[in-house]
């Protein structure tokens, strides 16, 4: 810990809080947040090397000269340097190969559209190390793509975007915004699988009405531009408001270790079939006396997966305590899925919105900030997903109903009723009230560029990954520019 702090300009004590280390002992492969502020120089010393420096800082000699301007390896003693803490490459051709090693003989592993971006790993020579989608390491020729380092004024997160087919007229499918935003995704979770109610070791498709060549298609556009592709697979919406039918459908599956291996089959299978790189799970609405059985399910699935290579994502309530305060989080043991799963996407649309709970946002940065520091202890920062809305509530307060509203239709109601949308500086939250037609008043809480950059800006102050939208499609468009202004998307998540 020692010397992490003096490599980075910090001290233990800042380490350990940055960190919510009780002793500075440290396990082989652990990481470790370093809390220092962008940009990370450094002072060049007698017998330093522009090698040896960016080995020291895990980056590449190519990448320090670019970022400090060098036209030349040569160094100074007392000079300062830049260091880069991520460094990327962009391609600027189309369907360009990543080769097993460096040499245009090499077998090709993957292959990139114009515009791809890949995190670096290594350069020799004319080529270029990069990492993929799916973990594994390819190499590039350097003068098909631009070499980009950061130096972390604008902070490095991850993005992972849920995508959904079309629900309804004003409900618009995911695929314009997959397509379009594809540079600002990290990974992805196709929203179209579920658990068989008929059968609750299987599978089913859902929707139903796509076809497995449009699915292959969609993780094949989503591998060309590095994004991780993964099936988010459910228990949810058999029945219209009633939860009792997800909790049975579920119940079944993890009856028996039975019936929990031959469901882990079945995603393994899923995984191969459309080419995948692992699986998103989103469970809810379970029974609190299936809890254990829900933590085995997780162990087991976390077993199969890794003996594959495949990556493990779990969704999961939001809670703020250990005690049985909410039945909705109360069944998952965060413990748990941080030891077993590789990502933890925290579900934190569930503060305002559902039935009886009164207008408001439904994600609040208070609400954010207190799941995300309940969640820090009981898994490492660099497992942690904050999940946030892209979509809000028209509230209305005289029958206490609620209905669903994308950023176009909280828009749309605002210039309709002629009323300006007000930023909520506690909750960091666009609202605005009106009156209908009926004389019903009404608030309207959703979530635009500026509150999804407060929550960006959290997650970064937290350590966390980064964000998850739910979902691609029901956005404020303003939130990609915003993204791309201010911060840096990583991709290839591990």
């Amino acid at each position: 810990m020692y010397s992490i702090a003096q490599k980075f300009g910090t001290t233990v004590q800042a380490l350990m809080e940055a960190n919510r280390l009780a002793s500075p002992a440290l396990d082989v492969g652990q990481i470790v947040n370093i809390p220092v502020p962008a940009p990370v120089t450094y002072t060049v010393k007698a017998g330093d090397t522009i090698y040896g420096i960016a080995k020291m800082f895990n980056t590449t000699a190519e990448a320090v000269m670019m970022l400090n301007r060098l036209t030349s390896s040569a160094l100074y003693i007392g000079q300062t340097l830049i260091i880069p803490i991520y460094t990327e490459v962009i391609v600027h051709v189309e369907g360009l190969y990543v080769r097993g090693y460096a040499s245009t003989d090499a077998p090709a592993v993957a292959e990139m559209a114009r515009g791809a971006r890949l995190p670096v790993t290594g350069i020799v020579g004319n080529w270029i190390q990069v990492r993929l989608f799916d973990g594994r390491l390819g190499w590039l020729l350097g003068a098909a793509v631009r070499l980009v380092p950061h130096d972390g004024q604008r902070p490095v997160q991850e993005i992972f975007g849920f995508y959904t087919e079309e629900e309804g007229p004003t409900l618009p499918s995911s695929h314009e915004v997959f397509t379009s935003q594809a540079a600002h995704l990290s990974n992805v979770g196709m929203f179209h699988f579920r658990i068989l109610r008929e059968d609750p070791a299987q599978i089913e498709k859902f929707p139903a009405t796509f076809t497995d060549d449009y699915m292959k298609e969609v993780v094949a556009f989503g591998h060309r531009h590095n994004i991780k592709m993964l099936p988010t697979v459910h228990n949810l919406l058999y029945e219209r408001g009633n939860q009792n039918a997800n909790k049975e459908v579920i119940g079944g599956m993890l009856q028996t270790e039975q019936t929990r291996a031959a469901f882990i089959a079945g995603i393994l299978q899923l995984i191969e079939t459309y080419s995948f790189d692992g699986v998103n799970i989103d469970f809810e609405d379970v029974n609190y006396e299936d809890r254990f059985r829900l933590s085995a399910f997780y162990r087991e699935l976390g077993r199969a997966l890794k003996q594959r290579g495949y990556y493990f994502s779990v969704d999961v309530p939001s809670r703020t305590s250990d005690e049985p305060t909410n039945p909705f989080s109360d069944p998952f043991d965060y413990a748990v899925l941080g030891s077993v799963a590789d990502e933890v996407v925290l579900m934190l649309y569930n503060e305002h919105g559902w039935p009886g709970s009164g207008p408001g946002p439904v994600v609040s940065i208070g609400w954010m900030e207190t799941v995300v520091n309940y969640a820090l202890t009981k898994m490492p920062a660099s497992k942690m997903t904050a999940a946030v809305s892209v979509f809000g509530f028209d509230f209305n307060l005289t029958t206490k109903r609620n209905t669903y509203a994308t950023y176009a239709m909280a828009m749309d109601l605002a210039r309709k009723y002629n009323r300006e949308v007000q930023f909520d500086q506690e909750t960091q939250t666009p609202m605005f009230a009106y009156t209908d037609e009926a004389g019903n008043q009404h608030e309207v809480w959703f979530e635009n560029a500026q509150s999804i950059r407060a929550k960006m800006d959290l997650a970064d102050r937290l350590g966390i990954r980064g964000i998850a939208l739910w979902r691609l499609g029901m956005e404020d468009p303003a939130i990609w520019t915003m993204m791309e202004e201010h911060f840096v998307i990583r991709k290839s998540v591990m």
